[in-house]
């Protein structure tokens, strides 16, 4: 106990030292009394740097009074929730000698805390040694509980963001497997109609007749491609035509069996709105048709097929060089009324040439019409 009044006596007179050398009209020591900002003084020649001086503010702050605090360490001002680290780097820093600020959590007499915007910093006399210690506080707990305030408003916002986007991702993956099996159910019953004309074709005797469910039948397989590839696709929203043209002029070339068919292909990735896939299908399956009943599927010949994209248009078109065969007058108009029917729906324009015996259809529409999801 001696020991102690004794270490608070030494400190109490360097302070008096201190306070001596500045006179009360010398501005320093009238400004360190005055200031609203909390300070204090420590003396790192005595045992432990105890607090030799301190001002008004800093006893406004922390509730203690300048006799209570006199002699000790600043450590009294340590709680439980104290940053440990933080202190080991204030402590690091006093025994180099060098200046130092932290954000620390600091406690009063009262036990409530503060958070302390600290910064000590050594003084030297004329020969370089330290013989004080110098610090200053601010009480930043106000600005310092809107942070948190904000970083616990940022992170609810973001838990709500990734709530609400992993419920999206649920609904699109729920929506994705509806759709997957609407399509997978279209297919299954075009598949089976397909079938029921395939058998009727072969039953049915009349010529008329047969050339009729023939030409339905093509229409049918047409659209059950179409939900084949929308089935086996990831992207439920988007149906890339070019690559529909691709199969099935391919499909139908091929089956045709004729060495004397020449087909070439000039088709880029163009990805439209899955709702246009049906009468855009519908539209390659009708030029593609024309030049079969022509006579693609009769004497061969050159069959060229286009689509892309060419100055903010969508273009479908159909070149072939034919040996012309009589046509039925009734199948070349259900196909004429098909095309133009589909591309009534789609606002597109179909222009028609025939020169030197080759035909060439062109289906052109302004990507707008088909609100185009993207193109690659």
């Amino acid at each position: 106990m001696t020991s102690d009044r004794n270490a608070r006596q030494d400190a109490q007179d360097a302070g008096d030292r201190l306070l001596a050398e500045h006179a009360s009209e010398d501005p320093f020591a009238a400004a360190f009394k005055a200031t609203r900002m909390p300070m204090l003084i420590t003396d790192p020649r005595q045992d432990d740097n105890p607090i030799i001086y301190s001002n008004r503010a800093f006893s406004e702050l922390t509730g203690y009074s300048p006799e209570e605090l006199v002699g000790r360490n600043c450590r009294f001002l340590q709680g439980p929730e104290t940053d440990k680290a933080a202190i080991g780097r204030i402590r690091k820093a006093i025994e180099e000698q060098r200046p130092i600020s932290e954000n620390v959590l600091n406690y009063r007499k009262d036990g409530s805390t503060f958070w302390n915007a600290l910064f000590v910093s050594p003084v030297m006399d004329a020969s370089g040694e330290v013989i004080y210690f110098f610090a200053s506080q601010l009480d930043f707990t106000e600005i310092r509980n809107k942070e948190m305030d904000l970083a616990s408003a940022r992170q609810s916002a973001e838990q709500k963001v990734q709530e609400s986007t992993a419920d999206l991702r649920a609904a699109l993956e729920a929506k994705t497997l509806l759709v997957h099996e609407v399509d997978h159910r279209v297919k299954n019953n075009l598949l089976t109609i397909a079938s029921i004309i395939r058998l009727q074709s072969r039953l049915t005797k009349n010529e008329i007749a047969q050339r009729t469910l023939r030409s339905v039948l093509d229409r049918v397989e047409a659209l059950g491609m179409v939900h084949r590839k929308l089935f086996t696709m990831d992207d439920v929203a988007r149906f890339d035509i070019a690559e529909f043209a691709r199969e099935l002029v391919t499909d139908v070339v091929g089956g045709l069996k004729r060495d004397d068919i020449t087909m070439s292909l000039d088709v880029s990735t163009v990805l439209v709105p899955a709702i246009k896939a049906s009468p855009l299908a519908l539209i390659v399956n009708e030029l593609v048709g024309d030049a079969v009943r022509r006579g693609l599927k009769d004497g061969g010949g050159e069959i060229h097929v286009e689509v892309k994209r060419l100055n903010g248009h969508f273009l479908i078109a159909v070149s072939d060089t034919v040996h012309p065969v009589p046509v039925d007058p009734e199948e070349q108009e259900m196909g004429q009324l098909m095309l133009e029917t589909c591309a009534r729906q789609l606002g597109a324009k179909i222009e028609r040439q025939e020169q030197t015996g080759r035909t060439t259809v062109r289906v052109t529409l302004p990507v707008e019409n088909i609100a185009e999801a993207g193109k690659h």
